[in-house]
């Protein structure tokens, strides 16, 4: 079962704070905080962020991670995963879901180098649906400035629930479309009502209709400000309460009544509103984006080599070198390109602040922004590495694979063909690659940042992060805290049910 939930985050209240473990001192005498807060502030900005990403790896090493979105972080656990977003109001809208694991089923899939390309997948489409998430409520529409939370419906057979954010005016037809619906009167009808009484054409039944719809508009519109009166007094209150509360005031009527019950019936299926991408067009921009991505750094690379170099087999070692530079030099010059646009440095600045929340929790201190600025924004176990990680080992991988003789036994001519082939055989071997990078960057140097040879693997990976991370503000970093938080949360939740059931199990039966 998949449990989806959001909810919204009002901004003038302090962040709910999970508090993490304390994690034991690294060196078993020493503080377990940042440099910059023990040894002062000045002494940590003379170290680069390089370093202080090493020096300052926390000893609690969580296998949390995230993704930074559009205006909002997307946070991932075991259990589930955490998208919050920052929206224009202020406030920070939260939405969490469930993630099934297969392991049970199919653990195959978790065996080493395998793993790596089911990651890689998982993030590809949980980082689809952050984005989907992200770009609906990053923006409102106009009319929305005034934001007001309500749920649309109670949870449904499988448990889902959902709130959204509206305007004050959005708001106000919803009820008003309901007081009508109570009547027996279509919503619809009031259109065509307003409509021909444009045109000079309207009916007395229309003029009644439009009427009635003014005086269901009015109403909603008292019912919408003892709302927004309540939500002043307690800061955040779900709409189906706040429209009992007004009845209660004296702004009752049969029909209001029954509005206000309305909202308390699960009815998701007449108001809850399509996302902006289904499960079509999210495959569709998956696969848009895999072809883009093979013909920027795949296709691309391998057409100039061949300029450069000539045919493949002339000089294998050169080519696959010569190809492999190129790569990383188109990779790096898009990220570069791309940090350049405003919306983008903004998004690598909400991935500082990921880095920054994690460093925070790994530490074992409070979730506050305070603490977390103080972290370098740069994260030893980022993906990043793990990116460049691949494009390194494509140069060896390629290199060993023995396409000369498969050349001279297939008898493949010089030219289009052979280059073709050759392109093939990179696209064949990217899983190997991602497998083999995943264990290399991940498994084995994520969980040793001090050994001399990992920082030495590391170190592209730690540079690249320079492109993209920002220095985060305290709103952003707010988001990586409410994300991280909603996480542990379920962490904590699923290790304290862990526990209850062990101890269920050693209980002796009684009798």
């Amino acid at each position: 079962m998949t449990d989806e939930q959001s909810m919204q985050i009002d901004e003038s209240q302090p962040a709910p704070e999970v508090a993490p473990e304390v994690a034991p001192e690294a060196d078993g005498a020493g503080s377990t905080l940042p440099e910059a807060t023990v040894g002062g502030a000045d002494s940590a900005r003379q170290k680069t962020q390089l370093s202080r990403a090493f020096g300052e790896d926390g000893a609690l090493k969580t296998h949390v991670g995230g993704q930074a979105l559009l205006e909002g972080i997307m946070m991932r656990g075991k259990h589930n995963w955490a998208a919050a977003i920052r929206e224009p109001t202020g406030g920070i809208y939260v939405a969490t879901h469930d993630l099934a694991s297969g392991e049970k089923k199919n653990k195959w899939m978790y065996w080493p180098l395998i793993r790596g390309c089911r990651a890689l997948v998982e993030s590809l489409t949980l980082g689809y649906k952050a984005l989907e998430i992200a770009a609906e409520h990053a923006f409102v529409e106009e009319g929305a400035e005034e934001g007001i939370v309500f749920d649309i419906g109670q949870p449904d057979a499988e448990g889902n629930t959902e709130q959204t954010l509206v305007g004050k005016d959005e708001l106000v037809k919803n009820i008003a479309q309901r007081i009508l619906a109570d009547q027996n009167l279509n919503p619809f009808e009031v259109n065509w009502a307003e409509i021909r009484t444009e045109l000079g054409k309207a009916t007395p039944e229309d003029e009644l209709l439009l009427v009635k719809a003014k005086e269901a508009e009015k109403q909603a519109e008292e019912i919408v400000n003892k709302i927004v009166a309540q939500k002043a007094k307690n800061r955040q209150i779900p709409a189906p309460t706040a429209l009992k509360d007004s009845t209660e005031a004296g702004l009752d009527s049969a029909n209001t009544a029954n509005t206000a019950a309305a909202y308390d019936k699960d009815d998701s299926d007449d108001t809850d509103e399509e996302p902006l991408l289904g499960k079509g067009a999210m495959v569709t921009a998956m696969v848009l984006g895999l072809v883009l991505g093979i013909g920027l750094f795949v296709v691309a690379p391998a057409f100039l080599t061949n300029l450069m170099v000539g045919e493949y087999d002339s000089n294998i070692v050169l080519w696959n070198v010569v190809d492999g530079l190129l790569r990383v030099g188109v990779f790096v010059g898009y990220l570069w390109l791309i940090g350049r646009m405003k919306d983008i440095k903004r998004m690598f600045g909400y991935h500082g602040a990921e880095h920054k929340a994690i460093h925070c929790y790994e530490h074992g201190l409070e979730l506050t922004p305070d603490n977390a600025r103080n972290f370098p924004r740069l994260h030893v176990r980022c993906g990043t590495a793990f990116l460049i990680m691949v494009m390194i080992i494509a140069i060896i991988v390629f290199t060993a694979i023995p396409l000369k003789a498969l050349f001279v036994a297939w008898g493949v001519p010089d030219g289009m063909l052979k280059l073709l082939l050759v392109i093939a055989v990179r696209i064949l071997f990217l899983p190997v690659i991602a497998g083999l990078s995943y264990e290399i960057t991940v498994k084995w140097a994520g969980n040793r940042p001090n050994n001399p040879l990992v920082k030495i693997i590391l170190w592209p990976g730690m540079q690249l992060q320079y492109l993209t991370t920002n220095e985060p503000d305290d709103g952003q970093i707010e988001c990586a805290i409410v994300a991280l938080q909603e996480v542990l949360k379920r962490e904590e939740a699923e290790a304290q049910k862990a526990q209850e059931s062990t101890f269920s199990i050693l209980e002796p039966a009684a009798g």
